[in-house]
């Protein structure tokens, strides 16, 4: 077997990171399916090929939540955090070779470190880009990026609109500023170690005092 790893969420401010593996018999199994890199996908494709891919392939999926992240960020890198997530959903496939994204600015030191956390014999292949260049990688970033949007929808639907999570979208920006000011703090869907909520959380004290 081999297979294709890849998360989606690792920047975003608000919600889990999900990290997620595919895995078949070869490349070629895949040929059929228009895949791609996740984000260049509308949301209904990438919905539909989920569906498929889950159905027909080999899937793991681990999810981090925003306190989690915190808690994993007090003790390693985000980059060792990453790595970690990555091997876990490559045990659970135990395939021959694993394609990765590679979350280090070294891509084979970021393979080799992968490679360390794994308990059995595996080729690791890590490369920058991998999901635009390997299609069981972008159907692992499909599944990532479909697991994680649901999730979004999920913490929507509890505390409205919160744009896509990412520190660059203005609506998330707004929600978390407009959170802080009315709770005194972020809510339990931020990641308080990232720098962008500890600035909001500075900013509103010093309007508000």
């Amino acid at each position: 077997m081999i297979c294709g790893v890849d998360e989606a969420g690792k920047g975003s401010v608000l919600g889990p990171m999900v990290v997620a593996a595919v895995g078949c018999q070869r490349v070629d199994d895949l040929a059929d399916l228009p895949i791609r890199d996740s984000k260049a996908l509308r949301p209904r494709q990438r919905e539909a090929l989920y569906e498929v891919l889950t159905r027909e392939f080999s899937i793991a999926i681990v999810s981090i939540d925003a306190s989690g992240i915190d808690e994993a960020r007090g003790r390693i890198s985000m980059n060792t955090c990453v790595a970690e997530l990555h091997a876990d959903v490559i045990r659970r496939l135990r395939p021959d070779c694993a394609y990765v994204d590679a979350c280090d600015v070294n891509a084979e030191r970021y393979g080799r470190t992968v490679t360390a956390l794994l308990d059995f014999p595996c080729e690791v292949v890590a490369e920058h880009r991998a999901d635009a260049r390997y299609l069981v990688v972008g159907a692992a970033s499909i599944v990532a990026k479909v697991t994680r949007d649901r999730a979004i929808q999920e913490l929507e639907e509890r505390y409205g609109n919160i744009g896509s999570g990412y520190p660059s979208d203005p609506v998330t920006i707004e929600f978390l500023r407009g959170y802080i000011r009315d709770h005194g703090n972020p809510p339990p869907c931020a990641r308080r170690t990232w720098k962008t909520v500890a600035n909001l959380c500075q900013r509103t004290i010093l309007d508000f005092s």
